[in-house]
């Protein structure tokens, strides 16, 4: 099943994200085929404000954590984090 984590970034905390970056994007590649979308929000000044990571999980308690390796959550970058299961219905490449 597909996962959305809809992180929003602490105020205040765009040092933390920069820092941190790099780790956060090898993590992603790392997670191959389990990972298919991911990009951050953006503030109305075009600075990254939180994340949209799409995942294959096989539930909640899986999608929760993987989440949690992420070198974002384990810097405290993150004031919250939705997971949300997601059906990609439109212009889904596997389907």
């Amino acid at each position: 099943m597909l996962y959305a984590l809809i992180c929003t970034d602490k105020p205040h905390s765009l040092q933390v994200r920069l820092d941190n970056r790099p780790a956060h994007i090898e993590f992603l590649k790392d997670m191959g085929d389990g990972l298919k979308a991911a990009g951050p929000f953006l503030d109305d000044d075009g600075n990254m404000s939180g994340s949209l990571v799409i995942i294959e999980a096989a539930n909640r308690d899986e999608a929760l954590a993987i989440s949690q390796e992420d070198p974002y959550a384990k810097a405290g970058l993150f004031e919250s984090v939705e997971i949300r299961p997601w059906n990609w219905a439109v212009k889904n490449p596997e389907a």
